[in-house]
Parts: C-alpha cells; structure tokens; sequence
C-alpha cells in the first residue's frame, strides 16, 4: 500500500475496506460500514443535520482554514489572482496548486513560502451545465490549500502529517465526529502533475483532496520529480454548506442574492424536502456518463410523487436563480481581476459565463436588473474583498456594454438561423459554430426554430464541451527548421552591453547555414523584438547574418553565405542603426503600454506586441474602441516621460522576489521562464519581465507618435507607433502632406481646418444637387421603361442595360418599383470594364416569392459574379458580359417557374 498505510491508521485503530458499490478502497473508523461515503455510493447525509460543531459563513470558515495552518506553521499567503499570467498553457486560476505550476513544482524555483496555506479563488466551467442543478457545483469557488515542498535537502513533512491535519482540523475545530469520516484511495492528475491522494467525505459530501504530488506526466508517462508536494484542496464552499445542512450549497453561500434575485422574478422556493431530495439524487449527477438532467429529473418525480415535466416546471426557475448568484461572484473576480471579454482565451470564457447569466435572467423575466444585480455582488464582495469593489466602475462599464452587445447579437441572430433554415442545414448540428463563431446560444436557437416546427435539440453538455475547448493556452515550439542547440551554452553579450557592436567569438557547432558562437552580441528574435542582422567575418571569409534565434542555451546564427568551421575565430558586426532603432521602439514599448494603462485603466494588458525600425505595434486589452481624446492623451503621457529622460534599469532577480514587489504585471509580454527573470524598470513607471534590448534612459526613445489605432478583434485594440528618427520622419511626412493640402486648398497651413469646411460643405451641396437631378432622371426613365416591361403571370420583369452610374440606377429600379408595385427590375451598366447590375422588387412582387438581393445574386453567379442584398433591393458586379444575354433569358425562365409555383 506504500503512501496509503499512514500512521493514524494504526493510531486510531482505522480499518481498510473495499466499497461495495464502486469497488474503491478506503478508510474508516465505523465497522459497520460498507460504502466508501462519497456520492453516489452514499446520499447525503447532512441536510437538515449537519454534523459540526457549529453553522459558518463562508467567511468564517475561511477564516478557521487558514487560522488552523497558521498555527500548525505555514505561512498564510494572499490570493493569487483568477487569470493564471503567469502560465502559457491554461487562461484561469483552476485550483491552489495552480499558483505554483510549472516552476515551484518542476523545482526550478522555490516556493514563496514552505509551507504556506492559501485560500484561492478557482474557476473550472467543466461543470457550468450543472450549476445551480447539483446543489454542489461551482463556477468559481474557494479552494483552501495547504501545500509543503519537499526536497533532498529538506524535508517538511509528506502523507502522516497531511493525513493528521486533516483529521484534527474536521474533528476537534469543526466538530465532526470521527467515525463520519472517510478516506478514500485514489489517483490525482492534473497541469503536468500527478501523484496518489485521499479524497475525505463526510455524509456523501466530499470535502478535501489529500494529494502526495511526485510525479510529472510526459508524453502519457510518469516521471519523479525533483520534489515531493503536499498538495491539498478544501473546499470552503462544501465545508460551509456541510455545517449549515440547506438544501443546497447556493442557499448556504449566496442567500441574501438568492433572496434578492427571488423577489425580483418572483420565483418562490419548492418545498424544503423536495430540494433536499433533488440535492440528495444530484450527488450523482454526472452528465459526460449519461447521468444528467432527464436522468435526475425523472428520478426526484419518482421520490416527491409528480411526472418529470411537473417537477422540471417546479424545479428550473429556482435552479436558474441558483446558477446566477453563482454566476455573478464569478464575473466580479474575472472582471475585477482585469479579464476584458472577447472572443479569445480568457475573455472568450469570461463572455461564455456572463452571457449564459443573461439568458438565465431573461428566462426568470428579469434581465433588465442584470446591472443592479451586478452592483449588489459587489456590495456583498466589498468587506472582504475590497479590491474588487474599487474596480467597480470598470466591472459595471463592462458589464453594461456587453449587456448591450448580447442583445445586438441576439437580434442579429434571428436573421441569420432564419437563413440557414432556408438554406436547409440541420439547425441541431450547427449549435457550436452559432455560439462560437456568432455568439447566439443554442437556447434562443431552439425558441427561433420552435416558433418555425423546427425540433433542435440541445445537447446537456453544451457550455461544458464550449469551455472545455478555449480553456488551454496554446504552445508555441520552435521552427523545425531552426536546428538543436544540443548542448552549447552561448554567452549573451547583448545583456552585458547593449550598445555593443562589434565583438570575437569562436565557432562551436556548424550545421549547414546555421552557426553557434561561444558568446554573441546579436540579439536572437524573442519577445516581439526581431533578431538582429550584421555580418561574421574570419580573415577573407565572410557571411552576412540575416537571422538569430535561440535553442536551449544555444544561440544560432543564420549566415549566407556560411564559410566557417569549428574552431574559427570570427569578429561580429551587428547593424547598428536597425539595433539602435529596435531599442528604441520596444522601450517605446513599454512607456505606451504604461500610458494606455493609466489613461483606460487597470484592466489593460498587454494582448500582443512587434516592434520594427520604421513602426511597431502594441495590441491592448480593452472593452471599446479607444476615442481620439483618448489616443492623444496617452500619446502625451508617454511623452512626458520620455522627455523627464527617466532611467530605464535592467537586472535579474529572484522570481519570488520580484513577484512579491511587482505582481504579476510583471507578465505584460507573456511567460517569462526561469528561477530569476529579467527586470526592465522605467523608475517610478513601469516594471515588466522582459528579455529584450533597452535604451539607458527613456530620453533616448525620441519622439513616440501614434499612427493610428484600430479594432482587430472583439476587445483587443492595435495602437500602431513609430518613435526616434522613425517618428521624425512621420512627423515630416505629415507637414508636407499639410503643406500640399494647404496648397491644393489654397490656404495657410492654419487654415487649413476651415479651409476643409468649406470644402466639405459645397461637396455636400454638390452632392444633395446630384441627387436631385438623379430623382429627375428617373422620374423621365422610369415610366418609358415601364411600358417596355414584360409580363409574366401577375409579375412585370424589367431588364435592361443602361449608360448610367450605380447610385442613378438605384433610383431608377426603386423609382419603378413605386409606380409599379408588380414590377421585378434588372437594370445592368458597365463600370471601368466591370459589369455592375441592380435589382428591385415592388411589394406586390415580394408578396409573390420575389427576393432582389437572391435574384441578383443568382444572375450574376450565372456570369461569373457576385452579389446579394434585401428583398426590395440588391445589387453587385463583376462576370463576363457575354454571357450577359443567356443569363437574361435563364432569369425570365427562372420567375416563370416560380410564379407557376406560386400561383
């Protein structure tokens, strides 16, 4: 049994049974029993009698965790924040261990304290379906871990201890009596590690993990690692509701939002013993096994005496109450932690949770009170969390514009399931591509359809599957065609000296163009920063460098072309004035992020980043298109700090340490690996984790101006800059432009502005003339081209080619349709060699099946264009004019049918 047999077994006089229900193994000091205590082997057993000592508020149960570890010596550490910065392969915060992956476990850095005791804030969707139904599930929840890293060197304590904690702290501080207790062998695996665990039950309710973590998993094998991990989850949560005994774990953690959300929608509470008997039965729930909502619903009907539809009518609006409280304490930490919804990475789940919260409302009739709602969880948050009340203005902002979106997606929806009905598609096997790709969900999908005869069918998983999909990072590998470092270590004189150009080095490893040098002072790409260029020179040989990348402890050299051997002593000559301009800009960098920062706020991160020597780009993290005040103040900000010509200091600093300063704004530019971390500080301004090429003083960045900004995806802003000579010439370029503008207008240069009025006005009287005089056209064409029409059944098809512009043909086709309400308009011109065709339907014509967007569409699919529109209009272009006249003749036939079909 090796880590299983622990001393307080023999202690206490424990015994080993097997359970007789899932045949696992456990321990227990009750002789008589047979099951293992976990559901669904055992029912719950507490509700309505609870076995502690006591009732707690979560608060106070956080409290008597974290004071308990405290006085057994670990070190009490704050919460870490619910977006993992600090890891590349996952978004969010899933459990305490999570802290310390990869870098304490994998035993590259020590831990910040050994041993501590955290309570974390976690967030898993794997179980969103089930919130609010299982009277147990969380989207975010507490985990109170206690956690001890054992070395070769030191050894803080391993399975007795963890197990004895345990014990003492359920027996003797909550008050649960012994034999209540079971321990159940098992295997935990998770974030690369794994090891042997005992999972703690107590009346059917599992309320810790004990996990003895010494393994990490590569490529589906197990290998040691360098330390043995004490790694624990309570979960406060479970702890709480198991001493209140509710019906379900929503009424012992959120009830005066569930009291609240209640009397705004009205919904008023099922009978206590029939929650109590859908919580007892949904400790088995487990949907990806096939025990999911029919499964439950069909078996509380059978306990409380009612048909499966009477109990699902009685249980779901107070079920989705449940779900929402739970829902809005998870928005306020993702949100208050600076998570900015989108539709990637962490901001696609934030999205995912706050949009299934709005259905949820509008389902109980109340999304209207989302905000208010919203600002009452913060209310309730702010005495122990009052980090997220100072953020509420940003988290209400969010809240209410995205709010706003979801109802213009849900009205944009409509039309386009609608679409895909016509188009005959199986709307059930479009659910994922509707929400993923259109953010409409699969609930207001099957309302579309249902108002239609159409059957969709909503798999229970649904947001579970959508979760499961976005919740890791992705990894980024090396190019294959960039060869191993093997094991060559080059020296980085790039770090030692910044501003040097020219150095020796002797060649280590040749292998075909590449070449590893034993020290360098060419930068390899890395970080958005691109690698330098330059040449290598050996007496006569020479190689012009044209690329740098790293490999392990290797930096290599991509030399065309390549003379050299091993053993030669070269002398390297970086481009000094692309280096000089590549510094600059990526300390640009880091002063424009600051500024974005401080002018929109703490929720902005750094999303992406590449810096060049004429222009670079920063993308954002923000909520909204960033306005032109805006843009200018950041711009002014950051050149405020360049012209105070602020130091800028680079070091390397313990990981802990400079965590433990700076926090994890730290990872503005992403992941930064290793036991000590590279420090860029612009004193008294920023501070990030960085590995490239500064400037000594921000004074040396030049004038920094921004290009242009712009959206390139749903919450992710670009701000495109130049600074230093790059921005000089910018700045040139926009005087002679002024200049030019100014003479073409013939104005000064400060004129210039109303110069551009006037301009813009006559334009715009020119333009309403224009207009007129199209109207005038077409009401003299209009009538001459209606005598010409052909009559097909009740229809009138007009189809001609003219010698007007695109906008006059417009007025012409609609000009028809009003005189003509039966009247279908096909009216064709050429533009620079183009083909360019309009369609028109009157309403008697659209009454008949007649859609101008679809008929103009198909027309020119017949000539090789494109085109499309609404039923009363459409238009496009392109295709070859000679297929014009079959095409015609394929159009008359083509409403011939359907008017026969019609009529």
């Amino acid at each position: 049994m090796g880590i299983y047999e622990v001393r307080l077994w023999r202690k206490l006089g424990f015994q080993r049974k097997r359970c007789k229900k899932c045949g696992r193994y456990f321990w227990t000091l009750d002789p008589d029993r047979t099951t293992c205590g976990d559901s669904p082997c055992d029912e719950y057993a507490f509700l309505g009698n609870p076995p502690t000592r006591r009732k707690y508020t979560q608060a106070q149960m956080e409290s008597e965790f974290l004071k308990f570890f405290e006085e057994k010596g670990h070190k009490v550490l704050r919460r870490y924040p619910v977006v993992a910065r600090w890891r590349d392969d996952i978004y969010l915060t899933i459990a305490s261990i999570a802290n310390f992956q990869p870098w304490v476990t994998s035993g590259s850095v020590p831990p910040p304290a050994n041993p501590l005791v955290i309570s974390q804030p976690s967030i898993r969707l794997k179980d969103i379906d089930n919130v609010g139904r299982s009277g147990k599930h969380f989207t975010l929840f507490f985990m109170g871990g206690h956690h001890a890293f054992n070395s070769e060197e030191e050894t803080v304590y391993w399975n007795h201890e963890t197990v004895e904690f345990c014990h003492e702290f359920l027996t003797e501080k909550l008050g649960i009596a012994p034999e209540e207790i079971t321990y159940v062998e098992g295997f935990w695996e998770g974030g690369g590690n794994a090891g042997e665990d005992f999972e703690v039950n107590v009346r059917g309710l599992e309320v810790a993990t004990l996990v003895f973590m010494r393994y990490a998993i590569k490529n589906g094998s197990r290998q040691i690692l360098p330390l043995q991990i004490v790694d624990t989850g309570y979960g406060m949560e479970r702890l709480t509701w198991l001493s209140r005994g509710d019906p379900t774990s929503y009424d012992a953690i959120f009830g005066p939002m569930v009291e609240k959300i209640q009397k705004m929608a009205g919904v008023k509470k099922p009978a206590k013993h029939v929650l109590q008997t859908s919580s007892k039965l949904a400790g088995a729930m487990d949907v990806e096994s096939g025990r999911g909502l029919k499964w439950l619903r069909e078996r509380v009907a059978r306990e409380i005496g009612l048909t499966p539809e009477e109990t699902d009518h009685l249980l779901r609006p107070i079920e989705n109450v449940y779900a929402v409280a739970d829902h809005l304490r998870c928005l306020a930490f993702m949100f208050g932690d600076g998570i900015t919804p989108s539709n990637m990475a962490e901001g696609y789940l934030a999205r995912l949770v706050l949009r299934r919260t709005i259905r949820l409302l509008k389902e109980l009739g109340i999304d209207a009170n989302f905000l208010e709602l919203m600002e009452y969880e913060l209310e309730l948050l702010k005495s122990q969390f009052p980090e997220l009340w100072e953020r509420r203005s940003y988290i209400l902002t969010v809240s209410e514009l995205e709010h706003k979106r979801y109802q213009e997606t849900l009205s944009k929806g409509e039309r386009l399931v609608e679409r895909m009905i016509r188009d005959g598609l199986n709307i059930s096997d479009q659910l994922f591509l509707l929400y993923d790709s259109h953010g409409i969900p699969p609930e207001i999908v099957k309302e579309i359809c249902k108002r239609r005869g159409i059957k969709v069918e909503i798999p229970e998983n649904f947001y579970i599957r959508l979760a499961s999909l976005h919740s890791s990072g992705e990894k980024h590998e090396t190019p294959s065609t960039i060869p191993s470092g093997q094991h060559f270590i080059t020296r980085p004189l790039y770090y030692e000296d910044p501003y040097m150009q020219e150095f020796e080095a002797t060649v280590l490893a040749v292998k075909d163009d590449w070449v590893v040098l034993d020290q360098t002072a060419f930068y390899p790409e890395g970080g958005g920063q691109p690698a330098d260029t330059g040449e290598l020179r050996a007496g006569e040989k020479a190689g012009q460098v044209i690329d740098v990348q790293k490999s392990g402890g290797a930096i290599l050299h991509h030399v065309k072309p390549n003379p050299f051997k091993v053993g030669d002593r070269v002398r390297g000559k970086i481009n000094w004035e692309r280096r000089a301009s590549l510094m600059r800009h990526h300390t640009a960098t880091h002063i424009l992020l600051e500024a974005a920062r401080r002018v929109l706020g703490e929720h902005v991160w750094q999303h992406g980043a590449q810096k060049g020597t004429d222009r670079s780009r920063l993308d954002i993290t923000h909520y909204k298109r960033i306005s032109g005040d805006e843009l200018r103040k950041i711009e002014f900000l950051a050149n405020q700090i360049i012209i105070k010509n602020l130091p800028v200091r680079c070091r390397w600093v313990d990981r802990n340490r400079a965590e433990q300063a700076h926090g994890f704004r730290l990872y503005q530019g992403g992941v930064v690996p290793g036991r000590t971390i590279r420090v860029v500080e612009i004193e008294n301004f920023n501070v990030q984790a960085c590995a490239g090429t500064h400037c000594r003083t921000t004074g040396e960045v030049g004038p920094l101006c921004i290009i242009r900004s712009e959206r390139i995806q749903d919450g992710v802003e670009r701000l495109e800059f130049c600074a230093g000579e790059a921005a000089i010439k910018f700045l040139q370029q926009k005087i002679r432009q002024m200049e030019e503008a100014s003479q073409i207008l013939r104005s000064r240069p400060d004129e210039l502005v109303q110069a551009a009025q006037k301009l813009f006005a006559q334009w715009k009287e020119t333009t309403k003339e224009l207009d007129r005089l199209r109207e005038k056209v077409a009401d003299v064409i209009a009538p001459s081209l209606l005598r010409q029409a052909k009559r097909i059944g009740k229809l009138k098809l007009i189809a001609q080619e003219l010698d007007f512009s695109t906008k006059e043909l417009i007025k012409i086709a609609q000009r028809m349709t009003k005189l003509e309400p039966a009247s279908v308009v096909l009216l064709l011109t050429k533009a620079q060699e183009k083909t360019m065709a309009v369609a028109a339907c009157g309403h008697e014509a659209i009454g008949d099946g007649m859609h101008a967007g679809n008929l103009v569409s198909q027309f020119l699919s017949w000539i090789g264009g494109k085109g499309g529109g609404k039923m009363e209009l459409g238009q496009g272009g392109g295709g070859d004019p000679r297929l014009i006249p079959e095409a015609l003749k394929r159009l008359e036939t083509t409403i011939q049918q359907k008017v026969g079909k019609t009529s």
